[in-house]
């Protein structure tokens, strides 16, 4: 397994709970894609895109499972991002923890 993470806004996480499928936020919309990170890169994502959010909530996934949907592509200082070209199913969201 190699685990990924996609963090959540509150509001985010409680429609994906109800909806069973998460689209994407505003900026993963906007992109056409749904922004992950490694559990290395999360923290500095956490900092630029949710600072003083509350009720941020960090999922799991295995990018082994998600199929030929996930790129790898070069983001923030040239390291490589997981990039989702779909919706995201609850039912492959591994772990959720609030951060």
């Amino acid at each position: 397994m190699t685990p990924i993470i996609k963090l959540l806004r509150a509001d985010e996480w409680t429609a994906f709970q109800r909806d069973g499928l998460f689209a994407g936020s505003p900026d993963d919309l906007r992109d056409g894609y749904i922004h992950l990170s490694t559990p290395e890169q999360a923290p500095g994502t956490l900092a630029k895109w949710f600072a003083g959010d509350v009720g941020v909530m960090a999922l799991t996934l295995d990018a082994d499972a998600l199929g030929d949907a996930l790129k790898w592509e070069e983001s923030r200082g040239g390291m490589l991002f997981p990039h989702l070209y779909r919706p995201l199913r609850l039912d492959e969201v591994i772990e959720v923890r609030a951060v």
